[in-house]
């Protein structure tokens, strides 16, 4: 072999190997990271040519895949757009969101647990399919929750949340404006493109799940943690007198800037019982027993019912936040839910409903059951215990206090008949002068044996300012909730 034949056949047969080193990296080291690259076209292109898996609720899908004429083969649908667009969120070319994304392994038939399914339909020569995901939705509660917060005037903004204290399933969760993510899914992309920056540009802000991800104050309803606060502190009952009187002064404050009062309503003269106090949710009682309690002790409550921590994983979620290093005056704001405090509609529902369930507050979850294509469990998942809040003789206390509530107090518009409810109004103040006041409302029944935990808040409707209150426009939205899920 002459010089030049040889120089030509080593420089190709170092081309060869650097090819399949190049081919071994990437085969071997890389597969995992290319596969999941967002950007990865290939990866994309065969998630739209696949038949994805179902979300559903009871035995209805929310979010199906159904055939196509093009190229891609299926496209996604949504049945019950506007009701569970929070829920589901939205799967295209672009991305995913909500339910799409956290449980995209089963949806897309790549989780582990379906690898069998994957090899038998490569045997059979089937094109893969995805898993389906149960939801722990109940479809009348979550109905009544939409029909409750859509009847209000005007173009409203709010969330309703419920959740069973026993397990920490969420059983409905609404939040208003919503929108249709079918116009996300179609494979015209320019039409995408041109609905999600319309969407995007929308000042009521539709793209927004308001249930776990807009923290707002939430006034009064926080006064469940101040009075927790207070009672385990072992100095009350539910049967105690308790710091009351027309006015109450902050601690370092003077004059007008410092002073809290009760808007009228009786809350005694020096002290009040502590059942008239949350009956009339006297501003000035829970203001004097957060300053008692101190500002260590309320963070470490709050903490307890889920303030300060993240523990949703199947949405994305807003952490309600108990602010820390609070001089005395702060305190004293905290204990009504003012100041820096602020939280989810699922927070508050699951300060309820740690009452509830006698002082255990359970881990919030969405997803009930893993399924096969063929609709086989493949995986239940199980209850877990976030905190103990408090104790369960506080939280019986804590329960007939609020009990009277619905029966003599503010939050009568929760009552149903034949039904001991427990429930607590809200109305804080959102600090801008233009913007009308949040209506809040949470309340659990049966009382005596709980099977649902509510939580409303109203950020906007179409309502005169002075008549935004958390009982009269709340109420009856939880009330019907819990007549869904009672009467199941």
């Amino acid at each position: 072999m002459n010089k030049p034949i040889r120089m030509i056949s080593i420089f190709c047969l170092g081309l060869f190997l650097l090819l399949l080193v190049n081919v071994t990296w990437l085969q071997v080291f890389r597969a995992e990271t290319l596969a999941e690259d967002g950007h990865n076209q290939r990866v994309i292109a065969d998630n739209f040519s696949r038949e994805r898996g179902a979300i559903l609720v009871g035995r209805q899908p929310v979010a199906k895949s159904v055939p196509t004429d093009d190229q891609y083969k299926f496209q996604r649908e949504y049945p019950r757009p506007l009701l569970y667009a929070h829920l589901t969120g939205r799967f295209n070319w672009f991305g995913t969101t909500a339910l799409e994304r956290t449980q995209n392994p089963v949806l897309s038939g790549q989780d582990s647990r379906l690898f069998v399914n994957r090899v038998i339909d490569m045997l059979s020569n089937r094109s893969p399919k995805g898993g389906n995901v149960q939801l722990t939705i109940n479809a009348a509660a979550q109905q009544a929750a939409y029909d409750g917060l859509s009847s209000l005037p005007g173009n409203v903004k709010g969330a309703v949340v419920a959740i069973e204290p026993s397990t920490g399933k969420i059983l409905a969760s609404v939040s208003l404006p919503t929108y249709d993510p079918n116009k996300l899914a179609s494979h015209r992309f320019g039409e995408i493109i041109k609905e999600q920056e319309r969407l995007q540009k929308d000042p009521a802000e539709p793209l927004i799940n308001r249930a776990a991800g807009m923290r707002l104050p939430p006034g009064s309803t926080f006064k469940l943690v101040t009075a927790a606060a207070a009672l385990e502190s072992g100095k009350y009952n539910a049967d105690s007198q308790v710091p009351g009187g027309p006015s109450y002064q902050l601690p370092l404050t003077s004059g007008e800037s410092g002073r809290i009062d009760n808007e009228g309503r009786s809350c005694g003269a020096k002290t009040v019982s502590f059942r008239q106090a949350m009956q009339n949710s006297c501003n000035t009682t829970f203001a004097a027993l957060a300053v008692e309690v101190g500002a260590e002790a309320m963070q470490e409550r709050a903490e307890r019912f889920g303030f300060n921590e993240e523990y949703l994983d199947d949405l994305p979620q807003a952490v309600s936040v108990f602010p820390r290093d609070m001089d005395a005056a702060q305190t004293g704001q905290s204990g009504l839910g003012q100041f820096e405090v602020a939280a989810t509609p699922l927070q508050m529902a699951m300060v309820a409903g740690g009452i509830a369930h006698g002082g255990k507050v359970m881990k919030p979850y969405l997803v009930d059951e893993y399924r096969t294509p063929q609709l086989q469990v493949l995986d239940t998942i199980e209850p877990e215990e976030l905190h103990r809040a408090i104790s369960a003789r506080t939280a019986r206390e804590l329960t007939d206090l609020l009990v009277g509530t619905v029966d003599s107090g503010t939050a009568s518009p929760a009552a149903i008949p034949g039904v001991k409810v427990a429930g607590k109004t809200g109305t804080a103040q959102s600090g801008i002068d233009d913007v009308p006041p949040y209506a809040w409302f949470v309340s659990f029944a049966p009382a005596d044996d709980p099977e649902v935990a509510v939580a409303v808040m109203i950020q906007s409707a179409d309502i005169p300012r002075g008549e935004v209150a958390g009982g009269r426009l709340g109420g009856p939205i939880a009330k019907a909730v819990m007549e869904a899920v009672i009467s199941r």
